[in-house]
């Protein structure tokens, strides 16, 4: 396929890294030393100029591209940039869009600008720290199937009662339908078997029903309910987005910035948080604002050391009862985070949104009536985790699973009935037309659910 990304920031070059391999990519930006620099190290074209500009995508061969992703750090640039590409003839456009005031017109610019898909950054993180705040034992939580079917992120701690337990004696051991699908262990990545045996410090990725994942964390004697207080530090876009999310969910919300202005602004459109001028690395501020009986602790200001530092001290400072989660966009320090098992949960803005991008390429790939419904990556990419739906026309309909030979790196990982029933697979299920089945592969390229057979 044809890809052209406009803008070449943290968003543009994750896209890079991601779509290169398999696609025809050209990169626009203004910055010449940076086209240098992508085009030395990845299989692209590159033109240096203003992407909205008919001239330079013309440059580009915008009129033989099937996609435009416009990420430029200006949203209005982003807009006109789609606006031109449909007028060479680009089917699809796709706009990264962060300012709050244009929210209310996304629905016009998809209608008259034939926008594809508009995506703001801030708010899909913040829908992100929402979704992990319903369910604080996970690290990370993603759902498929309208949320029918969770996949969840969890590390096993030191003590864990599943330390030294093979895969194959899950169930008769705790009594609960989940499936370990995936495995990250000192930077291996494992599709698991039966015999597979876990060990503390592993981060494992496990699907189930909400129900059953409830039960699973009870068993561990992790489970955490639903948080009911937040306190967020950082009067930004995201916790706008986040307070408003949770407001409505019937949560209290406190936050906290230093910004004197800013805080005058949030109280105004959120009048039913709680703002307050102060220092959120200050740990006797955390203590007098009641971080001892938080349910939940966001950093989410603009710098990620101090997002890093105030949810250290957070935790500590509740003993570990409230749940973390810090906004970290330097890949090295998530890196170094997450290694270190450090935060309970970290969300980069850049990632969910280069991850939904990347879903919606996928999906038009996808030639045939079985496409991509829903695909999360993980384990840095390493893994995807896909939903299709199965239509008529796939040849093993009925097929019970043990009798498929899979490609090596794959399992099936949950299927969803049209009823909604839902089926952690065994060898002895089959699927129907109209399922919804998850498919989760180290093999990054999957197009189509028959694609999974040798």
């Amino acid at each position: 396929m044809r890809i052209i990304i406009v803008g070449a920031g943290k968003v543009g070059l994750a896209l890079i890294q991601q779509l290169s391999a398999e696609n025809e990519v050209t990169v626009i930006d203004q910055n010449a030393q940076l086209i240098d620099n992508i085009i030395n190290i990845y299989d692209v074209m590159g033109v240096c100029g203003n992407g909205a500009s008919y001239k330079v995508q013309k440059e580009a061969d915008g009129d033989k591209a099937e996609l435009l992703i416009a990420t430029a750090s200006s949203d209005e640039i982003n807009i006109l940039a789609c606006l031109v590409a449909k007028k060479l003839g680009v089917a699809h456009t796709i706009a990264r869009i962060r300012n709050p005031e244009y929210e209310t017109q996304l629905r016009f610019m998809r209608e008259e600008l034939g926008l594809s898909m508009a995506i703001n950054p801030e708010k899909a993180a913040a829908r992100e720290i929402a979704r992990v705040l319903r369910f604080p034992a996970a690290m990370k939580l993603e759902s498929f199937s309208k949320g029918r079917l969770e996949l969840v992120e969890y590390r096993l701690s030191e003590h864990s009662s599943l330390d030294g337990m093979q895969l194959s004696d899950l169930y008769r051991n705790i009594r609960v339908r989940v499936l370990i699908c995936a495995v990250a262990r000192k930077g291996e990545t494992i599709i698991p078997s039966g015999d597979f045996v876990l060990r503390s410090g592993d981060k494992i990725y496990l699907t189930a029903s909400p129900e059953q994942l409830s039960q699973f964390f009870r068993h561990l004697g992790v489970f955490r309910s639903r948080a009911s207080s937040v306190m967020i530090v950082g009067a930004s876009k995201i916790c706008y987005y986040l307070a408003s999310e949770l407001l409505e969910m019937g949560m209290s919300v406190k936050i906290i910035d230093q910004n004197e202005q800013r805080c005058v602004q949030m109280g105004e459109m959120l009048p039913r948080a709680l703002v307050i001028v102060g220092d959120g690395t200050d740990s006797e501020l955390l203590h007098e604002e009641g971080i001892e009986q938080t349910d939940a602790f966001v950093a989410i200001t603009g710098i990620d050391e101090a997002n890093i530092l105030m949810s250290m001290s957070a935790a500590r400072q509740s003993g570990d009862c409230c749940k973390v989660v810090a906004k970290i966009n330097r890949k090295p320090l998530v890196d170094l985070v997450s290694a270190a098992g450090m935060i309970d949960s970290i969300v980069s803005a850049a990632s969910v949104t280069t991850e939904l991008i990347v879903q919606y390429v996928r999906a038009m790939q996808s030639a045939s009536g079985a496409k991509i419904k829903t695909l999360h990556r993980l384990v840095d990419g390493a893994v995807e985790a896909l939903e299709f739906g199965v239509t008529g026309d796939v040849p093993f309909i009925g097929v019970p699973l043990k009798d498929l030979k899979l490609k090596s790196g794959i399992l099936l990982a949950g299927i969803v009935r049209q009823n909604g029933r839902i089926i952690i697979p065994s060898g002895n299920d089959v699927l129907h037309r109209n399922d919804d089945v998850i498919v989760v592969t180290t093999d990054t390229t999957l197009q189509d659910i028959c694609d999974i057979l040798e």
